[in-house]
């Protein structure tokens, strides 16, 4: 995907261990893409996929102490952070076409818009500003209570060592689907959401998937409302890797027994569907329509 260059003064970037580079990233050097990666990593790292990317609750209900180690005890500046390795800056990148995206979009609905902060870091433990420390077996992950994106820039290493092709589309879907969540907070979704999932417990994780599949649209939506700069093969990279990452599929490959009950994020063909309508979709309120019925 053609993205421009990243703009400091119009984008909100920090980094939570001083650097958030990741160092060894090549641009255009992970294989298929993937709207949420993390997931892929439940198989293949042998993480538990409830507790990887986008599912919320993981990240806020866990209280352990602020990271120790790696801290560097400098502070970069947002140029420093961007800049500090081709991961840095395709993730600046596209958050720069992100931001300018959504903002648009929402004014044309005429509601009010929120930046997010992109939080780069690498390795270890983070700690959050609002929703306490994660590991970085966590994935990729938004937190809505300090509305910061976090992203792990070496597990980017861990997925192209995984996947061994090129493509780019996986890791700017990484954020983008991160992205969604933060729409989802700044539209007042997201608390609806859990508070009904705290008054109706049996139906939090149908509502988990609707919160996923949501934000699978959104980011297909994002790169629908860019599709002058889609290259050849990136629509492809999508599709199939929504196939890839459904809870069904990721079940199956791990030798579970496929239990609907227990998926948080939906089925290999809902992930597709979630993607395709955004992509085809200019209306903001076409992705509201997993939470309707």
């Amino acid at each position: 995907m053609r993205l421009g260059p990243f703009d400091t003064s119009r984008i909100n970037v920090r980094s939570s261990d001083g650097g958030g580079g990741g160092g060894m990233g090549r641009a255009g050097g992970v294989g298929c893409g993937t709207l949420v990666i993390a997931l892929i990593g439940a198989v293949v790292f042998g993480l538990d996929p409830a507790q990887t990317i986008g599912l919320v609750q993981s990240v806020q209900q866990q209280s352990a102490p602020a990271s120790q180690g790696g801290d560097s005890g400098q502070t970069l500046s947002e140029q420093q952070i961007c800049t500090s390795s081709d991961y840095a800056q395709e993730a600046c990148n596209a958050l720069t076409s992100l931001d300018e995206t959504w903002a648009a979009a929402f004014a044309r609905s005429g509601l009010r818009f929120e930046q997010p902060v992109l939080d780069l870091y690498q390795g270890g433990r983070v700690d959050t500003k609002g929703c306490g420390s994660a590991t970085s077996a966590v994935g990729p992950f938004y937190c809505p209570a300090d509305k910061g994106i976090y992203i792990d820039t070496s597990f980017y290493d861990q997925l192209a060592q995984m996947a061994g092709t090129g493509g780019d589309f996986a890791r700017l879907y990484v954020i983008a689907h991160e992205y969604g969540h933060h729409i989802q907070t700044i539209t007042g979704l997201s608390p609806k959401v859990r508070e009904a999932q705290q008054r109706n417990p049996a139906a939090a994780n149908r509502l988990q998937v609707a919160m996923e599949l949501q934000a699978d649209c959104y980011a297909g939506m994002w790169a629908g409302q860019n599709r002058n700069l889609i290259e050849p093969g990136d629509l492809e990279e999508g599709l199939k890797a929504a196939s890839a990452i459904g809870d069904d599929t990721l079940q199956r490959n791990a030798g579970q027994r496929v239990n609907p009950e227990s998926f948080t994020h939906g089925t290999s063909r809902q992930r597709m569907e979630a993607l395709r309508l955004g992509l085809e979709s200019t209306d903001l309120a076409a992705c509201n329509a997993f939470f309707e019925g």
